[in-house]
């Protein structure tokens, strides 16, 4: 089984130290967004405009699956859900890095508390910076390399169960 696929290829460019963060969208903004793309169309966030992948996380042997907006270029990266108030329960946000680093995030313009989950070059939840403070400007870092950084709504990973060590699997389009 493919647990990741990361193509470096898509040109992403990891955004400097600090990315911002805020919340994705309504469970009502999601049922209006086709479930499954197909090759000719794109699934699209309707707030965010950017593009909506399918990502489980591996919990044992239990996936759990989330709808995760891509924030692919800088631009995206460095607003993240900055502004946004509301989050569904499987939505977040996917903040992936071309090459492995340490990462570090903000909560600058971001009115939701959320869970920051980092994500190794394994493919492996590395920590948790769980419940953040909303507005807060103190920086939230990975524990060493990040390969990319997964935002859910605050409590949604202990809710879940989900801990360091589980797998992140996704795949980024061509």
């Amino acid at each position: 089984m493919v647990t990741r696929m990361i193509r470096q290829s898509v040109g992403l460019i990891a955004v400097g130290t600090l990315a911002a963060c805020s919340p994705g969208e309504t469970a009502t903004a999601r049922a209006q967004t086709p479930a499954a793309a197909t090759s000719a169309e794109v699934a699209r966030h309707p707030v965010s405009g950017l593009e909506v992948i399918d990502l489980v996380v591996m919990r044992g042997d239990k996936r759990l699956p989330f709808k995760v907006e891509l924030a692919a270029s800088p631009q995206a990266q460095n607003k993240g859900l900055m502004f946004r108030t509301e989050l569904g329960d499987n939505e977040g946000m996917l903040f992936p890095s071309a090459v492995p680093q340490p990462r570090s995030f903000w909560m600058k313009n971001t009115p939701l508390s959320l869970d920051i989950i980092f994500v190794g070059p394994d493919g492996r939840i590395t920590n948790i910076a769980a419940n953040t403070v909303p507005y807060s400007l103190d920086s939230v870092a990975s524990s060493g390399v990040a390969s990319a950084v997964l935002e859910l709504r605050a409590g949604r990973a202990a809710e879940l169960g989900i801990v360091p060590g589980d797998k992140v699997e996704y795949a980024l389009p061509r």
